[in-house]
């Protein structure tokens, strides 16, 4: 009994690991979190040695309102480490 409640916990755990909304990647040349949702509790970054972003024009932004929780955007590139380069992404504080 005992094991099969410590398996469905693991399992529970690694589910939940699997579908966390933060994450650390390079922005503005610090290891940063990244999170698609305010009510997310940012983790704690390591520190890593960030590739240089490319110097690039921010492509223009269309207007919308920010996200609730958020009073600004703007464009950041961000590290993409499956596509190992920097992406232009909206950045809402």
């Amino acid at each position: 009994m005992f094991g099969k409640t410590v398996l469905v916990g693991l399992g529970l755990l690694i589910a939940t690991a699997a579908h966390a909304e933060c994450e650390c990647r390079c922005m503005g040349g610090r290891n940063q979190p990244f999170c698609s949702s305010t009510t997310e509790l940012p983790p704690i970054c390591p520190p890593t040695v960030c590739p240089i972003e490319p110097p690039s024009v921010a492509p223009i932004m269309t207007p919308q309102v920010p996200p609730i929780g958020t009073s600004n955007c703007q464009m950041r590139q961000i590290w993409n480490p499956y596509a190992r380069q920097y992406q232009w992404e909206r950045v809402c504080q």
